[in-house]
């Protein structure tokens, strides 16, 4: 039998520590369009629970705006958030997984949302996003308003471009069953309700937000080839 003498260990145990690489980093990018910060406060919550998974760095983006300052005065839109970028199709390479985040407008994505994926045509020429998970969280007026068909009509977009749908399921255990209070979301992914405008995320919902970010990263980081 071989022995090894303290010395010997301690060098093994300090080799182990200088050679040890550090972990990667695994990005996943939460793009967003809100008009009356519904869709923000659902992103920030999306945000948190992504981040609190080891190894995965998460980042709010906000697609670009496509109505003018005076229809936005009009309809009484809030300032954007500041500390939130814009980003640009390009971008999207960079990133190993996606939650994206929209109001629904007549049971579909907001036209914003679309803009930016009707721009993303020279990566879906060169499938530069097959592979990549995608979830997809959103917000409606009323019951009516497109919490299951906002979702099914987004999907289309991930397809083309062969990003892998991740849907919540009910992996949100009895948070799906809620029938006591009103409470966006679906299968799909996390919802929220408007109402006229004045309504906010409730606490449930927001913890359904939180769930998501933190199921979608967790999928991104298996699925991440680093």
């Amino acid at each position: 039998m071989t022995e090894f003498s303290l010395a010997d260990c301690y060098h093994v145990f300090f080799s182990v520590i200088v050679t040890d690489t550090p972990m990667a980093i695994t990005k996943v990018y939460i793009i967003y369009y809100s008009l009356h910060k519904h869709v923000e406060y659902m992103a920030r919550e999306v945000q948190r629970g992504a981040n609190s998974v080891e190894g995965i760095e998460a980042t709010l983006w906000q697609v670009p705006e496509t109505l003018p300052s005076v229809v936005l005065q009009k309809m009484k839109a809030p300032p954007k958030a500041d500390d939130v970028p814009v980003i640009s199709p390009d971008q999207l390479t960079e990133a190993d997984g996606f939650l994206f985040g929209f109001p629904s407008r007549f049971g579909v994505m907001a036209a914003q949302c679309k803009a930016f994926f009707d721009a993303t045509n020279s990566l879906w020429e060169t499938q530069a996003l097959a592979g990549k998970p995608a979830g997809i969280f959103w917000s409606t007026g009323f019951h009516g308003g497109g919490q299951e068909l906002t979702a099914l009509t987004a999907i289309t977009q991930l397809a083309h471009h062969g990003m892998i749908f991740v849907p919540l399921g009910y992996t949100f255990g009895s948070g799906m069953f809620e029938i006591d209070e009103v409470k966006g979301g679906s299968s799909y992914g996390a919802g929220t309700y408007a109402g006229d405008g004045t309504r906010n995320p409730t606490e449930l919902e927001l913890q359904q937000a939180f769930h998501q970010g933190k199921y979608v990263s967790e999928i991104t980081k298996k699925l991440s080839r680093k």
